[in-house]
């Protein structure tokens, strides 16, 4: 699975009055992510989360080794490196370095 076998996170058990919605949840940290269903779901390709990465040279070879298209943005977001990525239902995400290059 993507989010937990490729990013890492956590699948965590939903409410049990919420489980007939279907759906998943899955965590990192004090991040939260909830998937829901639709059957008229279109993935988004401009709007999305973004996640700030401890290790984020780390997780930009891991998702290159998992076949997964990186694409890289020059553009420094408040000095950080950062890149777009898509989930396996055409969701944008983007992965933010928690730190500038060279900063510890």
């Amino acid at each position: 699975m993507f989010y937990c076998g490729v990013l890492g996170m956590t699948e965590i058990p939903k409410p049990p009055p919420l489980l007939m919605r279907g759906g998943v949840w899955f965590s990192s940290g004090s991040v939260l992510v909830h998937l829901g269903v639709d059957p008229e779901f279109r993935g988004a390709t401009k709007a999305h989360p973004a996640f700030r990465c401890t290790d984020y040279a780390a997780l930009v070879a891991h998702l290159r080794d998992c076949g997964i298209e990186v694409a890289r943005d020059e553009h420094l977001v408040n000095g950080r490196e950062h890149c777009y990525i898509a989930d396996p239902f055409g969701n944008r995400l983007e992965l933010i370095a928690s730190a500038a290059p060279g900063c510890t």
